[in-house]
Order: C-alpha cells, then structure tokens, then sequence
C-alpha cells in the first residue's frame, strides 16, 4: 500500500506525543478482539453525532475530537439549569459557573474563550440548528432547556472551524423528539440559598406531527449576596413528514431573565467574607435583564436517493438591560458610555445545503456544500447609572455585523481501513457603526470594518480493527473581534478600533478510539495549536476598555475519556485534560502599562482537569447512587500571572430512585454539592481593572427534586 504524507509540523507532534496514542492503543488493540463487534455494533455503542459532518454519523468513525452527552446523562440527579452540570463529562472543555446568572458561563474549549468577559466567546454555540452566536462571535446560553434535551455534542480541534468565525469549538443542543403517545411531565426541585425550579413538559406523535413543548421557572436567592435571579424559559419544536421525501421541522424558544450581578472580588474581600459583594455592586445596584424570543425552520428534501437539500432560517428579537458600578467622576466623562447598557437587537438568518451520497473510484464517498448567511442589528443607549436608576443619555448608536459564508465538505473511505474527511469555508464579517450622540468633545463614531478568512480542514482515520481507530487531522482557523472589542480606539480617539486584527489559528491532532470487549470505550488524542494575533486587553479605564493583537500563542495539551461498566452494577467514567497554553512573544498591556514576558500562561485556562464519577445499581435500575469527583488546577487572572485562583477538588453526591406503574413513571433525586465543604473559587474575571478577580464558588449545597409522567 501506498504511504501517506505526513506534514512535517505534525510528524514532529507525531513523534512528541506518539507515547500516549500508543499507550492507550497498545491497551486496546491488547484486549479487543476484531470479532467481538460488528461495524453495526460499533456505530451503535459510539453514538451517532451530525455536529463534525453536518449528517448523521458514527463519532467513532470521524477524524474529529467529539463527545455526545445524552439525556441520561443530562437529567441523572441534576438540576438541569446551567451547561455546567453536563460538559464537566467532556475532556478539553472547561465551564465555570460563575454563580452570577447576570453574567453567563464562562465556557472555553482548548484554552479558546477563557478570557471571555461577558457572554461566550471564541466558542460557535447552537440549539437546534440555531445558532447562539453573533456574527461577531459574541454568543449566550440562557435560552438553552436541558429539561427537554435529547443530547449535547461538544466538538474541538480543526474541524470546528468549518462552523465559521470564532470557531475554537462548537457546543449543539438538541431537543428530543415527542414521545409515540401522548405524555405529560412535571418536575420540582428546591435547594439550598433558595434554589427552586418547576418545570412542565407535553409532548407525542398526532399523524405526521411529532410535538415536544416544555416550560420551566427557576429562582434563586443566590449564594452570595445581592445576586437573585429568577429565568422563565419555553422551548417547543414541531416535526412534520410531509411525505416520503420531505420533513420539516419547526422551533420556537423563548427566555426572560432578570438577575442581580454580584461582580468579583479582590483576594482580600474573598478572605474576609466570601458571600459579600463590593460596596460599588450595592450603592449602583448593578443587575442586569434579559428577554430573547426566537423561532427556526428547517426543510429537508430528498432529490434522489444520493440527493438531499436542505434549508434552514431564523429569526428574533433580544433586548437587554444592565446596570454597572462606574464611578460618576468617570461616567460623566464627556467620552464615557455611562453605566447603563440598553440594547435591542434583532437577527436573522439562512443556511442552504445540498449533500449527495455517491461512489469515488469503487469507494463510498460524501460531499456536501452550502451557503450561509447571519445578520444582527443592535440598538445601543447608554445612559449614567445614578446610584440604579437611568440618567442622563451618554451613548446612541445602530450597530450592525453580518457574515457570509461559503463551505463544502467530504468524506472518502479510499481504502478498506483508510477513509479521509476533507472541509474549506470562507467567511466575510462585516461591521458597522452608525453614532447619533454627538457633541462637543465626543464626535462622529461611526465606522466601518470587514474581516474575510478561508478556513481549510482535512483529516484521516486508519482502522487497526472493528473496535480501534486511530486519526490525525489538520486545519486552519480564524477569530475577529467582537463588537465590544471594536468600540473604542486607544487615546480616547473616535471610531471602532481600525488596528485590531483577527486572530488566525493554526491546529494539529492525532487520536485514538477504542471499544474493549467488556465494554468500556477509550479516547485518546494530543494537539497543538499556535495562533497568531490573540486578542487581548490593552487598556482599560472609566469603564472604557481598548483591546489589542498581542503577537503569538501556543497550545499544547493532551485530552483521555475512559467510561463503561466496571461491573454489572457499576459504571463509571474518568476524564482528564493536560493544557499548556502560554503567549510565545512579549507585549504590553493594562493601565499603566505592564510587560507580559515570553511564557507567560494564558489567563483563567487550567492546566490540569480532571473528572471521575462511579455509579452504582444494586438492586435494577429502580436506584442508583453515584459519586462524583472533579480536579482544577490554578488558573491566572491575567496575561501579567501576578495573582492566581488556587486548584481544588470537590466532591459531590447523587441518588436516584425510579417506581413505574402502568402509564406512569415517578422519580425522585437527592444530591450534595461539595460534599466536604470547600471552600474554593469557582470562576475568574480576567484582567479585571479593579482587581476583583474572584467568584467564590458555594460551600456544601443540598437540592431534592422529583419527576412525575403519564402517558395517556
């Protein structure tokens, strides 16, 4: 057989990490026997995912890092309000609850949106084909029901690139489908710091209309101080066969969200009393209040037999009000944005495929290719914050971005154990700025920029048996500022910030996947990634922040899943991910500006995580109990590494129970959050101007809840 060229960038990384990709394929290849599974049976114990290749496909046999959370693993003894409680599963993915539900999760993947002030970014986030994220990159996961979830996929690596700008990952959730009959289900939970949450779900098949629809309240007092909130949220999804060759599917989704935002604070406040706030978060009453309603189409059409198109559109509305602790010296500035933030913004967009299915050269072959179109305008004011209520008017303007883009993709398995997958996009984001508060000493804002990246991807997988795969992939990937990026220039000049760059990647990694003949499967993969013109904090005064390209990164790490039954009544899983990411050239940043060296870390990404659960069924699936244990390393507040969130490991607790009786079935749940009552950080506020850095993560919480479903 032919060789196949390897790029001399990866055969080095080849031979740097070939020891871990033996290792666990040497233990594999070990205990498996070629014919214990079946394709069929491999396909069917790896789970199906369409996030890599945009079609149904077995995650075993793709090129890509990606894991699938299931509904199962979703609801077990879970409160099911934040991604949080799920992605802890999935290995090179980090999210921190920062407790603050003014401000949304901090989530990155391989180091990329971990600096992410507000909101996610540097990850493309998607509920039922809709897209979470701007055009910008800027993305929210408030409007996500985990209560009526089929599953999450959680992609990494170069593929994830092939969704666009600001693709360091992608992040799916999919709504199940109805139930064959009709069902109705209720559930509750109370917790600790005044934790609750009830929620009603309805769904079944009438004819050809399969109908899910769920609602749910969830309140909470907060465990620190000054940070309440409460989120209404409704999610429905329709699918109708309208005919052999055409489906259509249909969602709508809808949340309201207001929140006190406690804010962080400096080591010594931590100290002191970890559950208080700053005297600033109380004197401006800072909070912050969301209401977004959206609704997606999807019409798929079968052509032929090889032959489908497919077209999606969505549209919405989102407004949102918050409230900041900026002094009123500093608000009052004739250049300031105030301390109020009102935005009304509304998006739509489309995506047009078509995919066909043939034979290349006697081997089976996929193609698929589309277009792609995303537009948000945005009303923003800002208004002086007088000590919680709205002032004077310091900010008008109509921000636009839009994207289009252009992608194909294909796979080829060439060979009886070789098959490559090979993905381009290109992406055009356009900015627009248009200022209508202008006066003396605060001129014309408005601007105009535009970004355009070609991101190509290829990979392969070499099957060593039915029940072993090893993979390598490669790809290009780019980032542009987001909006809040682009606002200001340094110096207190007018008009969005012409010098900042997008920031281009570079990405490498070589896996291994594995079923064992007792049933446990293993993944395995080392990567590097090395970026050029990473966006970073250049000053930051009065509420005023400028950003700049801070020159090179590099990234390298390492990520294992291992999970299966251990024993009849015992399953269990273990997750680790190794990350080095530092800065490769020196820069300056901050007010006043402070030198960043030569192999400094990047801020708020751990090098270290680590997540292992062990559940255990004595007597049926009538009850379970399980253990959880998770493992962070430090993590540094900002590029300068002057101060650090020390690691922890916490302990939590679950037990389930479950009674069926005819149409129904009852279940009820009890879990202790942090079992042994660390004390501990949770999450971080990178570069903050202040120094308040900190959010505290709760000490030992308790929750019980219960879930009722009838089918009629």
């Amino acid at each position: 057989m032919a060789s196949v060229p390897i790029p001399t960038n990866l055969r080095a990384h080849l031979r740097a990490h070939a020891g871990v990709l033996l290792l666990c394929g040497t233990a594999a290849w070990a205990q498996s026997d070629p014919r214990e599974a079946t394709p069929n049976q491999a396909e069917k114990r790896s789970g199906v995912v369409v996030t890599a290749t945009r079609t149904e496909r077995p995650s075993f046999d793709l090129p890509v890092s990606i894991d699938r959370v299931d509904a199962d693993a979703i609801r077990d003894g879970q409160q099911q309000v934040n991604l949080s409680e799920s992605l802890v599963r999935v290995p090179g993915v980090v999210v921190q609850n920062r407790q603050n539900y003014a401000q949304d999760l901090q989530i990155s993947s391989r180091g990329f949106g971990a600096r992410a002030q507000f909101g996610v970014r540097g990850v493309r986030l998607y509920a039922d084909g809709v897209p979470a994220t701007a055009p910008d990159g800027q993305g929210q996961t408030s409007n996500f029901d985990l209560g009526s979830a089929e599953r999450i996929e959680v992609m990494r690596g170069p593929f994830s690139s092939l969704y666009g700008n600001a693709s360091g990952g992608v992040i799916q959730v999919f709504t199940e489908d109805g139930p064959p009959g009709p069902t109705l289900s209720a559930s509750a939970f109370a917790g600790s710091w005044g934790a609750t949450k009830l929620g009603l779900k309805y769904g079944g098949q009438s004819g050809a209309l399969n109908y899910i629809a769920g609602a749910s309240r969830f309140d909470t007092d907060g465990y620190r101080d000054h940070s309440s909130a409460t989120r209404d949220l409704a999610n429905a999804k329709f699918k109708y066969q309208a005919g052999e060759a055409t489906r259509v599917t249909f969602v709508v989704n809808a949340v309201s969200s207001p929140a006190q935002d406690p804010q962080g604070l400096s080591a010594a406040q931590v100290a002191q009393n970890r559950r208080q706030v700053d005297p600033a978060s109380l004197a401006f009453n800072t909070r912050k209040d969301v209401s977004q309603d959206q609704a997606g189409a999807v019409v798929e059409h079968r052509l032929s037999g090889s032959d489908t198109v497919r077209l999606a559109g969505y549209g919405g509305s989102r407004q949102v009000e918050q409230f900041l602790s900026i002094p009123l010296a500093a608000q009052n500035a004739v250049t300031s944005s105030g301390g109020v933030v009102d935005l009304d913004r509304g998006f739509y967009g489309v995506d047009l495929r078509w995919t066909h299915s043939a034979e290349l050269a006697g081997a089976p072959f996929f193609f698929g290719t589309g277009v792609s179109h995303d537009y948000q305008k945005e009303a923003r004011k800002g208004f002086v914050n007088n000590f919680g209520n709205p002032g004077a008017l310091k900010r008008d303007e109509d921000d636009i971005v839009w994207s289009t883009d252009l992608y194909a993709q294909g796979d080829w398995k060439f060979a009886p154990r070789w098959s490559a997958s090979a993905g381009v996009r290109y992406s055009t984001v356009h900015f627009s700025s248009r200022d209508f508060f202008i006066v003396p000493g605060n001129p014309d804002d408005s601007g105009d920029m535009q970004f355009g990246n070609t991101s190509p991807t290829a990979g392969i997988v070499y099957s060593a048996s039915s029940s072993l795969n090893f993979y390598a992939n490669i790809g290009k990937g780019f980032e542009t500022p987001t909006f809040a990026e682009l606002a200001y220039r340094p110096g207190g000049a007018t008009g969005l910030n012409f010098a900042l760059q997008a920031s281009t990647s570079t990405h490498e990694e070589l896996g291994a996947k594995a079923f064992l003949p007792g049933g446990q499967r293993l993944t395995a993969a080392v990567f590097r990634v090395d970026t050029k013109n990473e966006i970073v904090v250049d000053t930051s005064s009065g509420g005023r922040t400028t950003y700049k390209n801070a020159g090179r990164t590099e990234r390298r790490g390492a990520e294992v899943s291992f999970g299966g039954k251990a024993s009849p009544s015992v399953d269990f899983l273990a997750v680790a991910t190794y990350l080095d990411a530092r800065y490769r050239d020196a820069f300056t940043s901050g007010t006043p500006a402070v030198a960043v060296p030569v192999g400094n870390y990047l801020p708020a990404v751990p090098r270290r995580t680590v997540y292992g659960e062990a559940r255990w069924t004595p007597a049926g699936p009538g009850m379970h109990t399980a253990l959880e244990v998770f493992y962070r390393d430090r993590v540094y507040v900002n590029d300068q590494n002057s101060e650090a969130a020390p690691p922890y490991s916490v302990v939590n607790w679950r037990i389930v129970f479950e009674q069926r009786a005819s149409a129904w079935v009852l279940s009820e749940f009890l879990r202790v959050d942090n079992l042994f009552d660390k004390a501990y950080i949770g999450s971080v506020i990178v570069g903050d101007s202040n120094g308040r850095f900190y959010e505290p993560a709760p000490t030992r919480g308790y929750t019980a809840g219960a879930t009722a479903s009838v089918r009629f």
